[in-house]
């Protein structure tokens, strides 16, 4: 049997108000064909479908197109919510798709998913969990407020769920687990952040010792494997949602498996999507136009540094995006800035320390008055959504 292992679409998702909507389309349609070529008997899709729980009519009715596409000729799609779906209006339309060879599964459940290989004969188990965050499991884990106990506790809760629906596995079937959960050990990306205390909702890899053949999961964007029993993998995202993506390869995931058998792992690489891309002008403007005179990245989406003595002007500043429209960010870099050590030090502090810095070295020492810090937070999350969250969780 062979498998498809995809997620974290994010359909209806933006950058910096940008649509990403026919890149998504684009996708689907790349999907729909690497499907076919590699003779895939069946499709997981491991959460976050889409980007938030009221998705915009245009990102559900590409879901759509995209279910009957890839069961078009009979082949199974089996889809649970991630974090970022709306658990019911994943699984609402299952009336309707059942008969499809379509699975949805919104909310956590005690039932495996069974499925049949249509080309082989061959009958999978498959254990799949969706996001199991507390609220969805209507249950409190722990009144302890540390984080480690937390930790633990859902990660045995994690677990015991995963037992239970691995339950169903049998030796003459192909046996996979399936979620969408945060695997300590694996690497994230900014946008997708989990939506957690700190780092509690993570889950121990031991967690997942089902005896699966193969676990596909959902949450992290860059594809990657974790270490633990069996083959554990994350198929990342089909497109980069964050410039801290920039020069990922984006990939879905194809897994050769027979009852019994280890399973056999194959990453597709994927060619749909504009690129992200980070310029460094360390030359300054002349360098930035230089570099568009010989059309770099055209495509791509830019984040953009540049290396300045003077600030620039508003006109220089829009003459920059109408040269072109895939810049996203303009940061001027100033002397002062550099010899502060913003730039070197920007992973490592919070950012009203940077300010801080920054002020003080402006002012010959002064300390800013918090509510001049605050009023500069304030202006941070104006212009950049989210930046001081990323920045202080670092």
């Amino acid at each position: 049997m062979r498998i498809l292992h995809t997620g974290d679409w994010h359909l209806g998702k933006t950058l910096e108000g940008r649509s990403r909507l026919r890149e998504q389309e684009d996708f689907v349609d790349e999907l729909v064909r690497v499907a076919d070529e590699q003779q895939a008997d069946a499709i997981l899709m491991a959460g976050d479908v889409y980007d938030s729980v009221n998705p915009p009519a245009a990102a559900e009715q590409l879901f759509y197109e995209a279910a009957a596409r890839l069961t078009e000729h009979g082949r199974p799609l089996v889809v649970i919510a991630g974090n970022h779906d709306q658990p019911e209006r994943v699984a609402s339309v299952t009336p309707l798709v059942n008969r499809q060879g379509i699975t949805l599964v919104g909310m956590p459940t005690s039932e495996a998913v069974t499925i049949h290989a249509k080309r082989t004969g061959e009958i999978a188990q498959i254990a799949a969990l969706p996001y199991p965050s507390e609220a969805r499991l209507n249950e409190l884990l722990t009144t302890d407020g540390d984080e480690n106990v937390l930790r633990q506790a859902y990660s045995q809760r994690v677990g015991m769920l995963m037992q239970r629906l691995a339950a169903s596995f049998r030796p003459d079937t192909v046996n996979l687990a399936m979620s969408h959960i945060y695997v300590l050990g694996g690497l994230e990306s900014d946008s997708e952040r989990p939506i957690q205390i700190g780092g509690a909702y993570t889950v121990d890899p031991s967690s997942l010792s089902t005896g699966a053949q193969y676990t596909a999961l959902g949450h992290l964007h860059r594809a990657q494997a974790v270490k633990g029993d069996g083959v554990i993998r994350y198929s990342g995202s089909p497109l980069a949602y964050s410039f801290s993506e920039a020069g990922q390869s984006k990939s879905v995931t194809m897994v050769d498996l027979a009852p019994g058998g280890a399973a056999q792992v194959e990453e597709v690489l994927l060619t749909s999507g504009r690129p992200l891309v980070r310029w460094q002008a360390r030359g300054g403007l002349a360098e930035v136009y230089r570099w568009l005179d010989e059309g770099r990245d055209p495509q791509a989406f830019i984040d953009m540094e540049v290396w300045l003595d003077e600030a620039m002007s508003l006109k220089e500043i829009q003459q920059l995006r109408k040269s072109h429209e895939g810049i996203i960010h303009i940061r001027p870099v100033y002397p002062e800035m550099a010899a502060a050590g913003i730039l070197e030090q920007r992973s490592e502090l919070p950012v009203h320390e940077l300010f801080r810095k920054f002020y003080q070295r402006q002012t010959g020492g002064a300390q800013p008055e918090d509510s001049l810090v605050q009023l500069f937070l304030e202006l941070v999350d104006e212009d950049e959504p989210g930046v001081r969250e990323e920045v202080e969780e670092r």
